[in-house]
């Protein structure tokens, strides 16, 4: 059975917000290329300063098994105990520029919208997401031929969930420990900076 963990919330949200989590239980089941088409779909359609777009994804999906065992091995030992068990792990990277020479200033605050959007889009298909900043930078780096003007974000698996008891002890306990958030007050601010807004 599928742990559902709404946030407990102050205010009201959207729905998708609200039911958004980052399990480490995957269940294995393939996803249609068309789906994943629609999440990237969403990531394309994200907000960026000037239009720049500098977000990249690199996908691996289980059913290639050479490329997905490539992959995993870019994901640090710890991770791979659970982002093994998702149907398509990846990594997110971000362009440095705005055209060809200029430095672009928020090209990772852009390329997290970009993933901000397709995380949600994917609970539109009941999919999950974790990210992990857990990956070995220059191995993905290095297998994925990265230019030196592309940064490697984090990590990812993507998936339908399953259940925690797939998981090592210590993180299937985790995966049932309910969400905690700071209250908004910690970190909404007006007339100068930690003056709270209430």
């Amino acid at each position: 059975m599928p742990i559902k963990k709404p946030a407990e919330l102050n205010h009201k949200v959207n729905k998708l917000i609200e039911n958004r989590w980052s399990p480490r239980a995957f269940d294995g089941k393939s996803i249609s290329k068309d789906v994943l088409k629609s999440l990237f779909e969403a990531a394309r359609w994200a907000p960026s300063c000037n239009n720049s777009q500098p977000w990249r994804f690199i996908i691996a999906l289980k059913e290639n098994e050479d490329e997905y065992n490539k992959a995993l091995s870019c994901f640090n030992d710890r991770n791979q105990r659970w982002v093994k068990n998702a149907p398509v792990i990846g990594f997110v990277c971000a362009y440095q520029f705005m055209g060809e020479d200029k430095k672009n200033r928020t090209y990772f605050y852009d390329t997290g919208m970009a993933m901000a959007q397709l995380t949600l889009q994917a609970l539109e298909y009941n999919l999950y997401i974790h990210q992990a900043g857990g990956v070995l930078l220059d191995i993905v780096r290095e297998k994925y031929l990265i230019p030196e003007d592309v940064d490697v974000v984090c990590g990812f698996g993507l998936g339908y969930q399953g259940e925690a008891d797939i998981l090592p002890d210590e993180l299937s306990e985790r995966e049932l420990q309910p969400r905690k958030r700071n209250p908004i007050d910690e970190f909404v601010f007006t007339s100068q900076f930690n003056n709270k807004f209430e």
